[in-house]
């Protein structure tokens, strides 16, 4: 009985969930945290990757099928039917360019919006920094944008687009979409948990959210007069500048770039500060 009395207490970790708090000076220990456990997050978005492609016939061309048939339709509506401007390149390539980085950006936020009540049985079982689960969402879409590429450069080649170096812009044009994706998981993922509207409305908002982005015409289509207003929307910078460096040579606006990439820089830290506010309680309420 002695030996049991003096033996070691468990040297097992115990995570004590505080009270909510909004606190952005509290991100870098939260970072830290979430660092110890990138085993985790790479565990998981493989597993999200395989998930999504497992028992399916096509595996990841579904990847590519959603930017090229609505690359396709509207091709047809806006080439054909009604002559849109697309800056002297052929309609599907000016088409496909923005659709295959406006479709990263939404299925990232479409599906990790509903992540975090799609895990319910985790969450309420054991203790993991729950940022890791919509954060899988946006690397699976990462994923998705980089098997749809294989098409824009097929593309390019068939329509004798030559690539400049002005198309090494597109690393930080997707890294502040990137950036923008991830802010808008980690405040929409927490928000569905206490009100479940979230995910019913995201399709309409993000088909909306498409027309209010030069996806389907130039941002040369906007009155200048609007011009100011238009491009507080950060994917106006992101599909714009992002087209002009791949298809044209061209520079970016880096008005609209610098505009996208403030915006989303400010957003992520107090977007992460809301998330582990919520954090604090959401076993209980999912």
């Amino acid at each position: 009985m002695s030996a049991l009395v003096g033996a070691a207490p468990s040297s097992r970790r115990i995570k004590v969930l505080r009270p909510p708090s909004f606190s952005l000076l509290d991100s870098g220990r939260h970072i830290r945290q979430l660092l110890l456990y990138w085993d985790l997050l790479l565990t998981l978005s493989l597993h999200r990757v395989k998930v999504r492609y497992k028992q399916s016939m096509l595996g990841p061309v579904w990847a590519i099928l959603q930017p090229v048939s609505l690359m396709l339709i509207y091709t047809v509506i806006f080439s054909i039917v009604v002559r849109m401007p697309s800056d002297g390149t052929p309609y599907a390539i000016f088409a496909y360019t923005a659709l295959l980085i406006w479709t990263f950006f939404s299925t990232a936020i479409t599906t990790s919006a509903m992540g975090l009540v799609s895990h319910t049985q985790l969450i309420t079982k054991v203790y993991f920094p729950r940022e890791i689960i919509p954060l899988t969402y946006v690397i699976a879409a990462l994923v998705d944008l980089a098997i749809a590429s294989v098409v824009l450069a097929g593309m390019m080649i068939f329509y004798h687009v030559a690539a400049t170096p002005m198309i090494l812009w597109a690393i930080p044009i997707l890294a502040v979409a990137l950036v923008f994706a991830t802010a808008l998981a980690l405040m929409l993922s927490a928000t569905q948990v206490w009100f479940r509207d979230v995910g019913l409305a995201m399709p309409l908002v993000m088909q909306l959210w498409m027309f209010a982005t030069p996806v389907v015409y130039p941002l040369n289509s906007v009155p200048q007069r609007f011009r100011w207003w238009y491009v507080l929307n950060p994917m106006v910078g992101v599909v714009e500048n992002f087209r002009r460096v791949v298809l044209q040579g061209a520079r970016p606006d880096l008005h609209s770039l610098a505009t996208a990439a403030i915006i989303a820089a400010v957003l992520l830290p107090i977007c992460y500060a809301y998330f582990k506010q919520m954090d604090s309680t959401m076993a209980d309420v999912i």
